[in-house]
């Protein structure tokens, strides 16, 4: 168990700051530099999605990372040394839009070079963030956390992309690398000034190793870390359920405004709004779960993960309503369907968060790291399959059944589906919680005792 003291609701907003400098580069770049490569540039659209496509795919290295940071028993540097590669790779992902404008190969493999880099950046700061947090987050405090670090991040998103829209507006080259090498500045002295002696000189391990006077753990094998934390039931099933959720939350993304614009005709501006009721319910859902783990109210609304389960099933039953929206058209109460749907995701997602937090650190913390890293990476294969899937699959129903009604349908039970077999993954990560209840509870007889530790 960790000697160092638990972080109160300051040390919290200190990383939800950092995890809004975070947030601040990526919105520019797959929001900002989008529009930019389309409308300014008349590039194809395909050419954006495979750059924050493959930002994605970089993200399968975050077990890697989340490793790293368990070895070196410290997050800090992580975090740090990932947002200054993020920063840099914000700037050149600018600077590659610009080359663009001027020699089109050039551009694209600098911006190949660039996403890269924010790939890595996000893994190894993101990746140790939440792993500190797992560690130093009382349990009865992460929910609560949890939201209040990802509401921090959702308000650093609309800070820099209103800031970044009015600076940029009258838009020319010049201007887009200076405010983009300014933002980039910015994120890593504040987040320098946010993480200085936030995490302190040592690590709970190494403390506890000084206590108990036993030599700290000797250096382990990446592989064998990974296939030792693979070859946990609980991990193993939790992976799957982060899939899934998210590859059902990712998909619907990218189609619920074209599907509002197509079959209730709605305008733009007016599926614009739909997306921000969407996105108001995600926060109230988020809320609703942090109100839920928080002090004396704790466990009296659910636990966490009856939450998580919840959540996902009736984020199943706001898509079948989808479903009926697609086949019945404008009849259908959407926006109240939408605003369901939203309040789900919400409530499922940080309860997911907050049980990621726990598990990361179940058993001790010396894998916490390789866990959470495990995690990320299926979150991050998942949303980069979502973007790509969600459209493709929509293009094709509507391709092979002629009626995009009926393909909306399709689109949609797929989420439904989705969320539906991650709610039974959901409980089967429950289950594994109860057999080490019961585990804990085993009475031992005077004079037979048993290791029943490598059972489970």
């Amino acid at each position: 168990m960790s000697t160092l003291p638990m972080f109160g609701w300051l040390h919290i907003a200190r990383l939800g700051l950092v995890q809004a400098c975070m947030g601040a580069v990526v919105v520019v770049t797959t929001s900002t530099l989008n529009r930019i490569m389309v409308v300014e540039l008349a590039l194809p659209a395909m050419l954006p999605g495979f750059l924050v496509g493959f930002h994605y795919l970089v993200q399968m290295v975050r077990p890697r990372m989340g490793f790293g940071a368990d070895q070196g028993r410290r997050c800090t540097p992580w975090m740090m040394g990932g947002m200054f590669v993020l920063a840099l790779g914000g700037f050149l992902a600018s600077l590659a839009t610009v080359w663009m404008g001027q020699e089109l190969s050039h551009g694209i493999a600098l911006a190949i070079l660039a996403f890269t880099l924010i790939g890595f950046g996000v893994s190894a700061c993101g990746t140790s963030l939440l792993v500190l947090m797992s560690k130093r987050v009382a349990e009865a405090r992460r929910a609560p956390a949890a939201t209040a670090v990802w509401m921090t991040m959702i308000f650093g998103f609309a800070v820099t992309a209103i800031s970044v829209g009015k600076l940029l507006d009258p838009y020319s080259p010049e201007r887009l690398l200076e405010i983009s090498a300014c933002l980039s500045l910015f994120v890593v002295v504040l987040s320098f000034v946010c993480l200085w002696n936030l995490e302190g000189q040592g690590s709970s391990s190494e403390l506890v190793s000084d206590l108990q006077e036993v030599p700290p753990p000797p250096k382990q094998n990446f592989k064998i870390t990974l296939k030792m934390v693979w070859s946990d039931q609980q991990a193993k099933a939790f992976t799957v359920f982060v899939f899934l959720s998210m590859l059902a939350y990712s998909s619907q993304d990218l189609i619920l405004e074209p599907f509002a614009g197509a079959l209730f005709s709605l305008t733009p501006g007016e599926t614009t709004q739909l997306s921000g009721l969407h996105h108001s319910a995600v926060l109230c859902g988020m809320l609703a779960v942090a109100l839920a783990g928080s002090g004396r109210v704790a466990g009296r609304l659910g636990s966490i993960q009856s939450w998580m389960v919840g959540g996902c099933w009736v984020s199943g039953l706001a898509m079948l309503g989808l479903c009926s929206a697609a086949a019945f058209g404008p009849p259908w109460p959407l926006k109240p369907n939408v605003f369901l749907l939203g309040v789900a995701n919400g409530a499922f997602s940080i309860a997911a968060i907050a049980t990621m937090m726990r598990l990361a650190t179940s058993g001790g913390d010396q894998y916490a790291g390789t866990r959470m890293g495990l995690w990320g990476a299926s979150q991050a294969i998942a949303f980069g399959l979502g973007g790509l899937l969600g459209t493709a699959a929509s293009d094709l129903a509507r391709f092979v059944l002629g009626e995009q009604g009926t393909a909306y349908a399709c689109v949609f039970a797929f989420e439904a589906a989705m969320f539906v077999l991650a709610a039974a993954c959901a409980i089967w990560v429950g289950r594994y919680d109860r057999k080490g209840t019961e585990l804990r509870h085993i009475p031992l007889v005077v004079g037979h005792r048993k290791d029943l530790s490598h059972e489970y």
